[in-house]
Order: structure tokens, then sequence, then C-alpha cells
């Protein structure tokens, strides 16, 4: 089981990082938000998740042990697997979840693509009292800067389910709103702008 990886970032792209460790490079999987901040040369550390398929091994990055923690509570929900894990850290963030979780708000997790009613209500009771507590993200990646806002942003909300139309459509009205905003706040207005739209 890998569980941290401390490393040099190389090829980030919409959703994933090399990380190359003592010689070897590990593709991982983030959030579009994180792999926006990663620039190839950067030291990166990141609490892991392996996990394993038939017929794939997919490593999973986060920048603080909570987001891991919250990944794999996610992950013990009827219908919730890697990739819709990772939309609900990209699109509410693990305390924006635990928000919705505690207020019962099942219009914010309907905002994540791939969840309906039917789905956040499921969610609503079977997360009720499993969530960790908060926790502090690492100085590894968290201060790295942030760029200006491009095709990365779209690319990250194709990867996330939208169709490229919708996303070119939120990315330029988000744009409008926010002309100097930096790639994550771009990433999160649009996700706004998105809703929960398919």
């Amino acid at each position: 089981m890998i569980a941290y990886l401390s490393g040099t970032a190389r090829s980030a792209a919409a959703d994933s990082v090399i990380i190359v460790s003592g010689g070897v490079g590990r593709l991982v999987t983030v959030t579009p938000a994180h792999a926006a901040r990663l620039r190839d040369g950067m030291e990166v550390d990141l609490h892991t998740e392996l996990v394993v398929r038939e017929d794939s091994l997919t490593l999973y990055g986060f920048e603080a042990a909570d987001e891991r923690s919250v990944f794999r509570v996610l992950l013990t929900v009827s219908g919730v697997g890697p990739k819709l894990a990772m939309a609900v850290l990209a699109v509410l963030g693990a305390d924006g979840l635990r928000s919705a979780v505690a207020s019962e708000d099942q219009a914010a997790l309907t905002t994540v693509p791939g969840i309906g009613k039917k789905g956040a209500a499921r969610m609503l009771l079977e997360l009720t009292g499993k969530l960790p507590a908060g926790g502090i993200g690492l100085p590894g990646t968290a201060a790295a800067p942030a760029v200006a806002p491009g095709d990365q942003v779209v690319d990250a909300l194709v990867g996330l389910g939208w169709k490229q139309t919708q996303a070119e459509d939120a990315v330029s009205q988000a744009r409008e709103a926010t002309p100097d905003a930096a790639v994550p706040a771009l990433l999160r207005d649009a996700l706004r702008t998105l809703g929960g739209r398919l």
C-alpha cells in the first residue's frame, strides 16, 4: 500500500500528475484545482490511496490526510466509486461535504456531476456521523502560485463529466464575472455556474 508520496512533479494534466521519487515516476490522480497548482520541478508531498480493481491499479493523491480520509468514507457509500468521490472533493471539498451533510443540504450535493436527488439523499443517509473531523493541509503544494486561466479549466470540467461546450460556456461566464481569476478560483466559479447539470 502506498500511503504517502514525496517527490518532484512532472507532466501535470487536468486531473493527474506524475510524481518522480527515487527515479520512479508514479501517475497520481488529483483534483483539477490541485493539478492546476502543480508545476514541473515542484517538490510535492501527497497523502495517497491506492485503489485496486480487476483491470487497474490507480493511485489517488491528496494535499491533506483529511481529504484522503473523506475519500475513503465516500467509497463506502452505495454507488460511489473513486471517480465520483474525487468529483465530490473537487466541487465541495472535505469541509464543504461536511457542511452539506451536517445541514442535510441535498442541493449542495447535486452540484456534483453524477449526483442526482436520489443519490444525494442516499449519501446524506449513509454519511451522517461517518465523516472525520477536519484536518490540516500539507505545506508542499498549498502555497503554490496560481496560473493564468486557460484551456486547463475547460479540460478539468470535461474530466469531471461535463460536455466540452458546457465547460467552455461556464468558463466564459466565469471570466466575465472575474477576468483576473486564477485557475482554482475560475474552476470554482465555473462549477457554480454549471450547478448539477451534465
